[in-house]
């Protein structure tokens, strides 16, 4: 009996079914554009440039890796680079995040780190800076980290958790705080190999010499008033755990205020006035608050003429005495000016 003969499209189906079974995987159509907004959103950047030209890790720009090599660097990284989940990054964005990379021209020269490390630096920061390269991110002196340290008065062993299950603990972490735990952290899971406990023990001594921070969160905004004035609500909160997290004590609030501008009223806790800040030789309203403990909130408003974006918008900054910092100087956070 003669053999019948295949169609094109019993061809395909067998091929189709021949690849699933050998569970060889394969992405949906790679979206370039999709796959920049990736890389800038996970901060792949800071480590590896603003355009994969390199700095802290190597230059991925124009390397031609396939979806396969590209997964597995990420996956299961060969160096110091922390692995990313499936939650974090589906195989899918990388798939994007691969083509963009290889859309890019390669580069002659890696660029420069993000967080440059300063000559006669001691050897904890060299540690943070050069070899683990946590201040790629977070800066040398890892405020952020020491925030949310502050926040539950941390030991070694939170430290540990973050840095080796950090797509485990920190949305944990963040729901005890009352944050939400569903959004997308940026970090992933270092391997305990590649970064031994006995170093990330140094990291945690450098981290306390430097002083736990209180995790004082400051939102200016601003809605036009009756006539010409401008109505600028400052929020302050301690975000700490209640019966764990530090408290901040002896509170200078600092509103640097607009080129011209005027205060018609101003309201809150410890209002000083307008004061010429010498450091900057500008106007700046002051108040003076006592403590501010795990979950508690100011609010102040200030309603000025004359103001706006126009004239430039207030900004400033929030210090306190107490906890000090581990040279015994004064803790601070930055007042950014309002989003329009």
């Amino acid at each position: 009996m003669k053999a019948r003969p295949v169609g094109t499209r019993s061809v395909l189906v067998l091929v189709v079914l021949a690849i699933a079974a050998g569970g060889v995987r394969f992405s949906k159509a790679q979206d370039v554009q999709e796959g920049k907004a990736s890389w800038a959103a996970v901060l792949c950047k800071n480590c590896h440039g603003e355009n994969g030209e390199g700095g802290f890790g190597p230059d991925l720009a124009g390397r031609q890796l396939s979806e396969a090599q590209f997964r597995h660097a990420v996956r299961k990284p060969w160096g110091i680079m922390p692995a990313f989940t499936e939650q974090q990054m589906s195989d899918q964005e990388l798939a994007n995040v691969s083509a963009y990379l290889n859309r890019l021209p390669r580069v002659a020269q890696p660029g420069p780190w993000r967080t440059a490390l300063q000559n006669g630096a001691p050897g904890a920061r060299q540690l943070v800076v050069g070899t683990v390269g946590c201040g790629q991110c977070h800066g040398p002196v890892l405020a952020g980290p020491r925030q949310d340290a502050g926040a539950v008065a941390a030991d070694f062993q939170w430290f540990a958790d973050l840095v080796y299950d950090h797509t485990g603990k920190m949305p944990a972490h963040h729901r005890l705080l009352g944050g939400d735990p569903n959004r997308r952290f940026r970090m992933g899971n270092y391997s305990r190999t590649r970064l031994p406990e006995s170093l990330l023990r140094e990291i945690w001594a450098y981290v306390n010499d430097l002083g736990l921070r209180v995790p004082l969160l400051a939102s200016l905004s601003a809605e036009a008033s009756s006539g010409n004035g401008v109505t600028y609500t400052l929020e302050l909160e301690n975000e700490g755990l209640p019966g764990k997290g530090l408290t901040a004590e002896d509170l200078t609030v600092s509103l640097e205020l607009p080129p011209g501008s005027s205060v018609v009223s101003a309201n809150g806790t410890g209002y000083q006035g307008v004061r010429k800040d010498s450091r900057n030789n500008a106007e700046t309203a002051v108040w003076q608050v006592s403590r501010m403990g795990p979950k508690d909130e100011q609010t102040f408003t200030i309603t000025l003429a004359r103001a706006g974006s126009g004239r430039g918008e207030p900004h400033g900054s929030v210090r306190w005495a107490k906890p000090p910092l581990g040279d015994g100087s004064n803790d601070s956070i930055e007042i950014a000016p309002p989003r329009r």
